[in-house]
């Protein structure tokens, strides 16, 4: 590891409360590991639900001001901080591959788009709008939108300061302040983030940082009573336990829960596009991708050449440290190391060995091998549960039937892609399948702009674009008798 990358990662970190450091009321740090060599990085302090409750109390006097300062001033400020990523964008994504363990080149690309929601989000903060409702002439109706007022946001590991700006951003725009979990694997990014809003001139207060654990410091603010609103982005199970501590309060609960979504390839598809797509859906962070396209579904006419190109394109990557820029790095962790190297055991004794990978390294860190499973049943865990992982299930299929009908076979639905140069038959895939956002032609196609979010266990509610907005604003309605003189 190079002596630039250690500088940038400081030697212990305490919460950030107010607009500078503070200790938590325990004494307890956890360690940040270096997923590629297994060697600590840093101690972060973890807060309870005793600094979940100041942090929230504090976010409260802060939301009061901001709430009332004219649109295009915080339109400014957000810009602003998206500049100062930008100008912080090497030393923010080694912060990023350090501590989650993706390649520096992806990670330099999530930082690009840490900034760009920043701005984004800051174009619309003047434009949040109301609308006027035609009545009889006797009245004058229309609706404005206001900040909810704190908002709760917790962030996962896998790509950890896109998700806090995905839904940072938005909540700041609209004018609400906003408490941030973030994962315990990876908690450096949101404190570095926090503090470097701060000294570009966001008031005090109105952004807070607390790591800690899920279920001290997470369900203390998630069931905050005064907390306004949740955004949690993570696992079903959890993302459900977070909506019933939040509909105790009734607050509104926006949840981005995963996926195992299908990637499709008709015969006729560019076959350099299917191919690299396939290979940046899968293996993109080493698959700890919520939108990863997992379940490669083949036309039996080219499943076998297909399979056997993927499989070259596999043999030719390299694995290793992210800080190396290498074409997959680690998993994130020694326990989701394990968890996926289960799921791999599953699949063994499922289908049988797997044609490429389902082995880890010779080395130090949580590297498991890019791993191909082929002729895979709908009914087998491996093609029904989301392994998280650079694993990847083939199930051949016949027609456009049956392509749609195996897209549609499992209870998630986030995303979808396929390859056809079929215009026809690619909008009827998008029309038939069950997902939030479809992919024709280019898997990952889209970018901030475009609202991002799931049907049935994949989740409630969208991220990105103009619709975002909509999770951190409430809709007040004003009538005016204006009939008698």
């Amino acid at each position: 590891m190079s002596n630039q990358a250690v500088a940038t990662v400081s030697d212990t970190y305490d919460l950030w409360i107010d607009g500078d450091e503070r200790p938590a009321t325990t004494d307890e740090r956890l360690a940040v590991v270096d997923p590629a060599t297994e060697e600590t990085l840093t101690e972060v302090a973890m807060g309870t639900a005793d600094d979940v409750d100041d942090a929230v109390a504090i976010s409260r006097n802060a939301f009061e001001s901001w709430q009332r300062r004219p649109p295009e001033e915080r339109s400014r400020l957000l810009t602003d901080i998206g500049t100062a990523i930008r100008e912080e964008k090497d030393r923010l994504a080694c912060v990023e591959t350090l501590e989650n363990g993706k390649p520096l080149s992806e990670a330099r690309g999530q930082v690009e788009r840490v900034a760009r929601h920043f701005e984004y989000y800051a174009g619309i903060a003047d434009k949040i709008q109301g609308d006027s409702i035609p009545l009889s002439e006797e009245y004058v109706d229309y609706t404005v939108r206001e900040p909810l007022g704190v908002t709760a946001h917790i962030v996962p590991w896998n790509v950890p300061i896109y998700l806090f700006a995905r839904s940072v951003a938005p909540a700041l725009a609209a004018g609400n302040a906003a408490v941030v979990k973030p994962a315990e694997e990876t908690p450096i990014g949101a404190l570095e983030l926090a503090k470097l809003a701060t000294e570009t001139g966001l008031p005090d207060g109105l952004l807070n940082v607390v790591p800690g654990f899920g279920d001290d410091a997470g369900a203390a603010l998630t069931g905050h009573p005064d907390v306004d609103g949740v955004t949690f982005t993570g696992s079903g199970p959890t993302g459900k336990a977070v909506a019933k501590g939040a509909i105790e309060n009734v607050t509104e609960a926006h949840l981005e829960l995963g996926g195992k979504s299908p990637n499709v390839i008709f015969p006729d598809a560019d076959w350099e596009a299917a191919l690299d797509g396939t290979m940046t859906a899968i293996f993109t962070n080493a698959g700890q991708v919520c939108s990863a396209g997992s379940r490669l579904l083949v036309h039996e006419d080219v499943h076998k050449d297909f399979v056997d190109d993927l499989v070259e394109r596999v043999h030719e990557l390299d694995l290793g440290p992210g800080i190396e820029d290498a074409d997959v790095g680690p998993l994130v962790s020694r326990d989701h190391l394990k968890k996926v190297l289960d799921y791999v055991d599953v699949g063994r004794s499922e289908v049988g060995d797997p044609v490429t990978g389902g082995s880890t390294l010779d080395r130090d860190g949580y590297f498991v091998e890019p791993t191909i499973f082929d002729d895979v049943p709908m009914d087998t865990r491996i093609a029904q549960e989301e392994i998280f992982g650079p694993v990847l299930t083939v199930t051949p299929f016949a027609d456009e039937d049956e392509a749609i009908e195996l897209a549609n076979a499992t209870d998630y639905g986030l995303v979808a892609g396929v390859y056809t140069e079929n215009i026809g038959r690619a909008h009827r895939f998008a029309r038939e399948v069950d997902a939030g956002q479809i992919y024709i032609n280019e898997y990952f196609a889209g970018g901030n702009e475009t609202p991002f979010g799931g049907f049935e266990d994949s989740g409630i509610g969208r991220e990105n674009g103009v619709q975002a907005i909509d999770n951190y604003t409430q809709i007040k309605n004003i009538c005016a008798n204006i009939g008698r003189r």
